[in-house]
């Protein structure tokens, strides 16, 4: 390293962020130690002062690191902090700054009291953000922020949030193309106006009952779950979508047509059946399809599937490729009358895999037959894989279905495997 040129040295001191390697990279010699205004990064791990035996406090640790660097560009802090703390770091670095990440850690009421500085609020120094991401997020009141016009990406994992603060939080960012909020309670509901938003992933827990609505027409990827009321409107770009709920009930879905949608899951312990033949009825395009929905019904009693006709269900999605069904809409496939439309000459023209979740034995003779009916139609099938989840009987009946579907894999067994 001796005969090596000072800039090819800053340059290979440059890549190293972990706070702690800079900090011993200081100790080799003065000259290493006069690299340290060329570092772009700065890591400061979860355990990075547990032994921590000096007079200065972390945050004035980590505040004469990012003094002595000329132009910091990323700043990720997973060890604690506090609200002055994080202000004095960001006074020095916000306008060079453009990815930050920070654990809060500040999730309970009481942790929230104690700061004199709203950490939430010093965030706003950094004005030239392009990336945000925050862990452990108590935000029950609005922050002060201005407009973060250059922030692209905005991640918030493990919040509580008021709906009024998420709002704020929202119109601050005008120019989002990539949102998350991950494992996120307290939200009622959720108004989204992104005009160049193309990744959106959203996890509410609770009582499932949030609403949501959307518009941002150049969306390409959705995720939402924790929500029964949904409206997403302008998605012509719309390629990906995942809807789910595992708490609440899935009332209205509102999309409309989906001519861009190429991967669509449905997920859930109860839907209105509106909901799920609207979403069918919208992605007739689709080429994979999910759907793991236990019950129908539009109010508290849960109900089956009513039957859907196998050849409607298939001419309507004429360019399916990859089927992923579970019980309920397999049995819905299985009605007596489900094949009694078949027509000479019909196929299923690009079925390349179905997977099918079997849970019970109840009209086996019907579910068999649609279980030959996509080999018979299904010209490309490369792939079926039946699942045997939780048979619910104790009866014979199981056995012999099961038998019946082992018999169905030896005899197809190039194509047919079962889990």
């Amino acid at each position: 390293m001796d005969s090596i040129p000072d800039a090819i040295v800053q340059y290979i001191l440059s890549h190293i962020n972990n706070a702690r390697d800079v900090a011993v990279c200081n100790c080799v010699s003065k000259r290493w130690k006069d690299s340290l205004p060329y570092i772009r990064s700065l890591y400061f791990p979860r355990n990075s002062f547990d032994n921590h035996s000096g007079r200065d406090s972390p945050d004035e640790v980590v505040w004469r690191m990012v003094s002595r660097i000329s132009r910091l560009e990323e700043l990720v802090v997973y060890s604690p902090f506090s609200g002055a703390g994080l202000a004095s770091w960001l006074s020095l670095t916000g306008s060079s700054l453009l990815h930050l990440e920070l654990r809060m850690d500040n999730l309970t009421e009481q942790q929230a009291c104690n700061e004199s500085t709203s950490k939430l609020d010093c965030i706003s120094a950094a004005n030239n953000l392009q990336s945000l991401k925050l862990w452990g997020v108590l935000m029950t009141r609005s922050p002060q922020w201005e407009a973060f016009k250059e922030l692209r990406n905005l991640e918030i994992v493990g919040a509580r949030l008021e709906d009024s603060a998420l709002s704020t939080v929202l119109h601050a960012c005008p120019n989002l193309t990539n949102l998350l909020l991950l494992g996120c309670e307290g939200v009622r509901s959720v108004s989204i106006d992104l005009p160049h938003l193309e990744n959106c992933k959203l996890d509410f827990y609770g009582l499932g009952n949030c609403s949501f609505s959307m518009k941002s027409p150049k969306i390409q990827v959705l995720e939402v779950q924790g929500c029964s009321w949904i409206r997403v409107r302008e998605t012509n770009c719309l390629r990906c979508l995942s809807i789910s709920n595992n708490a609440g009930r899935v009332y209205m879905v509102d999309c409309g047509k989906l001519m861009a949608l190429e991967f669509l899951s449905i997920r859930g312990v109860q839907w209105c059946w509106d909901a799920i033949s609207n979403m069918l009825q919208w992605a007739s395009e689709v080429k994979h399809l999910y759907m793991k929905v236990e019950f129908t019904g539009d109010f508290e009693a849960l109900q089956p599937f009513p039957e859907i006709d196998f050849v409607d269900f298939f001419n309507s999605h004429p360019k399916l490729q990859k089927f992923d069904i579970h019980g309920a809409m397999f049995a819905a496939l299985c009605q007596k009358n489900s094949l009694k439309n078949v027509e000479t000459g019909f196929t299923i023209p690009c079925l390349e895999e179905v997977i099918i979740t079997v849970r019970s034995p109840l009209n086996a003779e019907q579910k068999m037959s649609t279980l030959e009916s996509f080999l018979n139609y299904g010209k490309n099938l490369k792939a079926m894989v039946i699942k045997i989840l939780q048979m619910k009987s104790s009866h014979s009946s199981a056995d012999d279905f099961f038998d019946e579907i082992c018999r169905f894999r030896y005899m197809n067994r190039k194509i047919v495997r079962i889990e």
